[in-house]
């Protein structure tokens, strides 16, 4: 009998819960036939090889390892793409996605004419059980911007755990950023109003083993895939996270600048140059953390990337430093000079540093 229903479920260090996790499948899906494929990035604690140690005696369960890149979304369209299921289930590897309600989830997918079925925390009958506060807080917050953007009744539009068609995904896969952690809001924001969708309440369980996977980057990469998606994906998403941290940029370049010439008394243009080497490398650190986690600069070379991208940027700092200086000099405020002087230089830095800042890491992780 062929395959009727495919988890994928992306891990990332979860050693610990693999086991537990496929005797829990078995326990609730005994009604049909399916398969559970764990997507790993290369997990140093072993979870791939935990994974395919169950697989030799269990032909239900399959892996993937990945190399050299990261990233849930990613990993849930990969597993999909490596199935052939008419239905697939995403959920996460630490236990607190509730796997019994996966039997309804099917059945309501199947039964009636929708292409997504979601386990939701907020609507009636839902909670968020044992999760801490501060992730509670976070979680609402999040989900509050995500329905206000979808303009959606959708209760939990930023769960990990839903089931849909692989009919429907193929009709929107080569649309997907393939970004983030959150890769349902991808979903319905490329799919827009074609998608038919059913909520079922389930209670979040605690997390036993491992860490949560949620930090500043997750956040971010949040913020930077709903500007990417409502910009009608004209700005690559790199660029957008680029553009941001250069923003970012313009208030550390603005903060020394004042410091430096208001406070400390240093020449306009000494002051200036000083605001400029302290943006950069605020933006090559925010940029080796967020734009270019993939291809994350460490060691030794983390300390060749931050020389090199000053090498790379040096004629954009030029631009901003002449451009700052001109309207200084013509008695143009400092705080609107230093702005200026800022964007100037920063139109350049993208296309550069790409090709010789990560580029080269790039290569040489190949």
């Amino acid at each position: 009998m062929s395959c009727e229903l495919t988890l994928v479920i992306p891990t990332f260090n979860e050693h610990d819960n693999v086991h537990a996790l496929v005797h829990s499948l078995e326990s609730v899906l005994q009604d049909c036939e399916w398969e559970v494929i764990f997507v790993d990035d290369d997990s140093p604690d072993g979870t791939a090889n935990m994974v395919r140690q169950i697989a030799r005696s269990n032909p239900r369960v399959r892996c993937i390892q990945r190399l050299r890149r990261r990233g849930l979304a990613s990993a849930c369209i990969e597993g999909i793409l490596a199935s052939s299921s008419p239905y697939i289930a995403i959920m996460d590897a630490d236990l607190q996605h509730d796997e019994s309600i996966l039997p309804e989830m099917l059945k309501a997918i199947k039964e009636s004419q929708v292409d997504l079925v979601i386990g939701s925390r907020y609507s009636i009958g839902g909670s968020t059980g044992e999760l801490a506060p501060f992730r509670v807080w976070i979680s609402r917050q999040a989900t509050m911007l995500s329905r206000l953007v979808l303009r959606s009744p959708i209760t939990d539009p930023m769960s990990g755990f839903f089931m849909l068609r692989r009919a429907f995904f193929e009709k929107i896969m080569r649309k997907l950023s393939g970004k983030g952690f959150k890769i349902l809001l991808d979903i319905i924001i490329t799919a827009g109003e074609n998608v038919h969708i059913r909520e079922l309440p389930y209670s979040m369980r605690k997390r036993v083993h491992g860490e949560s996977k949620l930090d500043a980057r997750v956040i971010w990469e949040f913020f930077t895939l709903i500007v990417h998606k409502y910009s009608g994906r004209v700005v690559p998403y790199q660029f957008l996270s680029f553009a941001t941290v250069g923003f970012t940029g313009i208030f550390v370049h603005l903060a020394t600048l004042w410091f430096t010439y208001k406070y400390l008394n240093v020449e306009f243009i000494y002051s200036q140059i000083s605001a400029t080497l302290v943006a950069m490398t605020s933006n090559f650190i925010l940029n080796n953390e967020f734009t270019f986690k993939e291809n994350k600069l460490r060691g030794k070379r983390w300390l060749y990337g931050l020389l090199s991208f000053y090498v790379a940027c040096t004629f954009g700092a030029v631009i901003n430093v002449a451009v700052a200086d001109l309207l200084f000099e013509r008695s143009v405020h400092w705080w609107v000079s230093g702005t200026a002087g800022a964007i100037a230089g920063a139109v350049w830095n993208y296309a550069i540093t790409t090709t010789f800042t990560w580029k080269s890491n790039m290569n040489n992780s190949n």
